[in-house]
């Protein structure tokens, strides 16, 4: 083992700061358009107009059955073949938004389906229009719903963002590469970067694993839900109080 650690790293340091950077970067800016693409696709899932459904249907059937490096190709060197040239940030984004999306948009689906027919009838009891109806009742529960598989799909996306190194896209497995190329040490450098994906993967899911613990839970999230929640406490202990006095009183 004395002679399995040689690399100088000090002298890497800056180009894998920049690289994990990038890493997260790209983890950030894709899942962020694959929850909103993958929304979209969901309510075209749950549209009432087939046409909507058709269209949605062959998008996610289409993206879940090609694979990822497929598509990345497809992004970077098919579209530029066609005209259509794209830097390496933005096709690599668009090639994790389309694929991601497609799964997300199953877990919504499923998500907004599982909330129960009679809350939808009880916002409109309460004469909600559709979207006050989606907005502060179905949404809500369909994302407590749809935590556990979005969770797991950050971690996943996170780790793919790996394959871009196909296209260069200078993150942490690209840098690896170079570093091996430079010092033909490829299980010192392959093992650190193992290294760096796993303190990255795995302290991001056992928060995502808190976070919804705590939403099953109940546990108020937003400032704003916290106040609400104190107010309602402090309402419902002044009424226990006034119903003691008045049962002392007639008494």
């Amino acid at each position: 083992m004395s002679d399995l650690f040689q690399v100088p790293w000090s002298e890497y340091r800056p180009e894998l700061l920049d690289a994990l950077w990038r890493t997260v970067s790209y983890t950030v800016v894709s899942f962020v358009g694959a929850v909103l693409l993958g929304l979209a696709v969901a309510l075209l899932r749950l549209s009432k107009a087939w046409p909507a459904r058709a269209v949605a249907a062959v998008y996610t059937e289409v993206f879940k059955n090609i694979p990822l490096l497929a598509i990345i190709f497809l992004t970077y060197f098919g579209l530029a073949s066609a005209g259509l040239r794209l830097d390496v940030f933005t096709a690599g984004c668009l090639s994790l938004v389309v694929f991601y999306a497609a799964y997300l948009s199953e877990i919504f689906r499923s998500a907004i389906s599982g909330v129960h027919g009679g809350q939808t009838e009880a916002g409109e009891a309460l004469g909600l229009g559709k979207a006050g109806i989606f907005g502060h009742i179905v949404l809500p529960q369909a994302l407590r719903l749809a935590l556990p598989g979005t969770n797991t799909m950050l971690v996943d996306l996170l780790k793919s963002t790996s394959l871009l190194v196909t296209v260069s896209a200078a993150e942490l497995m690209s840098e690896g590469r170079l570093i091996t190329s430079s010092t033909f040490r490829a299980l010192e450098v392959y093992l650190v970067i193992s290294a760096i994906y796993f303190a990255l993967c795995y302290p991001l899911s056992q928060l995502l694993l808190l976070l919804e613990r705590k939403v099953v839970a109940g546990v108020p999230l937003s400032p704003w839900r916290r106040r609400r929640m104190r107010a309602a406490r402090a309402l419902l202990a002044d009424d226990a109080a006034v119903d003691v006095r008045v049962k002392e009183a007639a008494v």
